[in-house]
């Protein structure tokens, strides 16, 4: 079953796995709203999109400002006929041992991480419940928001934090019809993933490129994961077929985490 002429808003859509999903759910039949912090970034996707034959416009803004949020769910209601699918994609990494962690870098991650995927389920609750439209919301947390990962403690801890507001997200809205779920990524080969390689680097005198492997090399399936796999997953939880599951927070890593 396919979610053919529905809408979607993809945050942190400009590249990797934002963009993969983007495409996905265009592939799959619905069209595409691309939210993005950079403004040039989502230009050339949004293009791909109509090249699949689907509508799309792209969106400025900041996932942590909720006015700037909500503002990007009502330009895609207004611009694309509607919205159905929240996927709340944007999200930044942080490197570091717990006690060098500063008031400024918890702040940043926390506020991308965590408060973008709150505004994000409000502002597409608060549209759904206006028009009636059962949607889904579909949140990004990631392997380590199961395990504590040493140097990504406080990355870990803000995905700790999606899979809680997943649970209860799904718990307040469920009278609605509208369902809440999380995909938990492993290691993707995205820039996201160079960021986190070189900094390990810099941070224990790892060879460039060894802590990649090292996890990679701990993958059941035998390689890295793709954007692509990922947005497989998330175009399930958009779609028909999940409509009887919500609040769950599923593992997508090739056999990395075991839940």
């Amino acid at each position: 079953m396919s979610i053919d002429g529905q809408v979607a808003l993809v945050t942190g859509a400009g590249r990797g796995i934002g963009r993969a999903i983007a495409l996905r759910l265009a592939r799959d039949g619905a069209d595409v709203a691309l939210l993005d912090v950079h403004a040039d970034t989502p230009a050339a996707v949004a293009d791909e999109v109509r090249d699949l034959g689907r509508r799309a416009v792209t969106v400025t803004a900041d996932v942590g400002d909720r006015g700037q949020v909500a503002d990007a769910v009502d330009r895609t209601v207004a611009e694309l006929g509607g919205l159905d699918i929240m996927v709340n994609n944007a999200g930044i990494a942080l490197v570091g041992p717990l006690s060098e962690m500063t008031e400024e870098q918890v702040a940043r991650i926390w506020r991308v991480n965590v408060d973008g995927v709150l505004w994000g389920i409000q502002a597409a609750a608060a549209s759904f419940l206006a028009r009636g439209v059962r949607g889904r919301i579909v949140n990004a947390s990631s392997i380590a928001g199961h395990d504590g990962f040493e140097m990504l403690g406080v990355y870990s801890a803000t995905k700790f934090a999606v899979r809680g507001l997943t649970q209860a997200a799904a718990k307040e809205y469920a009278s609605a019809g509208i369902t809440v779920n999380a995909y938990c990524p492993g290691v993707v080969g995205t820039d996201m993933w160079v960021e986190i390689d070189q900094r390990f680097a810099d941070l224990t005198g790892a060879p460039k490129g060894a802590t990649y492997e090292k996890f990679v090399g701990g993958i059941a399936l035998g390689r890295a994961e793709t954007p692509e796999d990922v947005a497989g997953y998330v175009s399930f939880l958009a779609g028909p077929d999940a409509a009887y599951m919500t609040g769950q927070s599923g593992l997508i890593d090739g056999g990395l985490v075991y839940r």
